[in-house]
């Protein structure tokens, strides 16, 4: 069995034993983003029994995590009945009813002799009476915010039926200083905007960060040499690699779905851009488009056959798709204003997207053949959308009418559940990483 980072630092232990049988699958949340709303389901989050404060901080981070999803409504604990004594037994039920607790999650948190911290936790469906789910996760204490985000992901998961999103983490671009001499950083922070570090001293301007599919490695554009140049960098050990010297001036670099390639769009001296795929182990370089016009921003499909990307080839910046060896180039947006930055769900389903129309930017998303476009958010400047590895949130930067700088947002499929990310300085351009190993 191969060891990921999570099963070593973590050592998941499935199905805790307990007093009350486990439910069978089923889903207690439906998410359905036609809807435009979708009621939170009331959720019952107890402190976690601990003998410091350990047990309250991560059961508050579940707690976060579930309620910023929009899906769930945690429940004042000043509401609860019950005190939970011994979270290996089985609640009173009735007394979660009443307070139209649809669900419960009791918790414990210990320190183990080897100086590890072991949290376990149970997830019951209080109408049916049953437990759903119980699971423990053993880590070190520099890894509690994780244990925290991956039990909110078991429980997202068990009552929704999908992937969660919540032990991910988002690099962006740190800005400070003033306008005119901003400082940007590469930086790195949980999806929650917690754990901040940065990758970059700002020495060098440093744009367009993107995760790899596979690895904890980001490329990225660096202005270091006076021109824009792509990099690797390995997150953890902080090994960074040129991709390679390209004449004119390079864009918007990103990975392929199965990392061994980057594209990006290059702009040659006839003023022109077009779109290139740079193979990371032979290093060659195969042009994709050769139009009289600016090529620009491409993202691959999921499953790697696609590329979509924008173009102005029809006089107006549009969305374009196109097979990954370069054929069957065809429009697919056909709405009023310009399109920029078209990202790929990794649910193969939609392309987000931002739009410049009527004096606004916008954020949207439409169908893989450009039907069904619909806008989330529209403000003074926004853009750069990118999606949480389950495809149902997305994360993007704005900078509302007369503020100094931007801040990073996210907003869910049904546009109605708009967020703030907190950063220490201004931010932009954030790239999701996949769920974490």
């Amino acid at each position: 069995m191969k060891l990921t980072m999570k099963s070593v630092l973590l050592a998941l232990a499935l199905a805790v034993s307990g007093a009350a049988m486990v439910a069978p699958a089923r889903a207690l949340v439906e998410i359905d983003v036609n809807k435009g709303v979708i009621e939170p389901l009331p959720i019952a989050i107890t402190e976690f029994l601990s003998a410091g404060a350990l047990g309250k901080e991560i059961s508050d981070i579940v707690a976060a995590d579930l309620q910023r999803s929009g899906l769930f409504a945690p429940i004042d604990r000043g509401a609860f009945i019950e005190k939970i004594s011994n979270p290996d037994a089985a609640p009173r039920f009735e007394d979660w009813k009443v307070i139209n607790a649809q669900a419960l999650v009791t918790g414990r948190v210990t320190e183990e002799a080897d100086g590890r911290v072991r949290a376990e936790f149970r997830l019951w469906d209080t109408f049916a009476g049953q437990q759903m789910i119980g699971e423990q996760f053993f880590a070190s204490k520099a890894n509690t915010r994780r244990v925290a985000h991956i039990i909110a992901d078991s429980i997202y998961e068990r009552l929704t039926g999908e992937k969660g999103y919540f032990d991910t983490r988002v690099v962006f671009i740190d800005e400070s200083g003033p306008k005119n001499q901003r400082r940007k950083r590469l930086a790195i922070m949980d999806q929650d905007g917690a754990n901040v570090r940065y990758l970059s001293d700002g020495r060098a301007i440093a744009l367009t960060p993107r995760f790899s599919p596979n690895r904890q490695e980001i490329t990225y554009m660096s202005y270091e040499s006076g021109q824009p140049q792509v990099y690797l960098l390995q997150i953890e050990t902080g090994q960074r690699e040129l991709v390679g010297n390209f004449p004119g001036m390079t864009f918007a670099p990103r990975f392929s779905p199965d990392g061994q390639k980057v594209i990006m769009s290059l702009l040659r001296d006839d003023g022109n851009s077009n779109i290139y795929t740079l193979d990371l182990r032979s290093r060659t370089t195969t042009r994709l488009t050769n139009s009289n016009a600016i090529d620009t921003s491409p993202s691959y499909s999921p499953d790697g056959s696609e590329i979509v990307f924008t173009s102005d080839r029809g006089g107006r910046a549009q969305i374009y798709a196109m097979s990954a060896d370069g054929s069957n180039q065809r429009r697919i947006s056909f709405g009023d204003g310009a399109y920029s930055t078209p990202v790929w769900s990794p649910r193969g389903d939609l392309i987000a997207f931002t739009k410049q129309s009527g004096g606004e930017f916008q954020i949207g998303v439409m169908r893989t053949d450009g039907s069904g476009e619909r806008i989330l958010s529209s403000g003074f400047s926004q853009e750069g959308p990118t999606w949480a590895p389950n495809g149902r949130v997305i994360m993007f930067f704005r900078q509302p009418a007369g503020a100094a700088g931007p801040q990073l947002y996210s907003i869910d499929l049904t546009g109605r559940n708009e967020q703030r990310i907190g950063s220490p300085n201004f931010a932009s351009d954030p790239a999701w990483s996949p769920l974490l190993d």
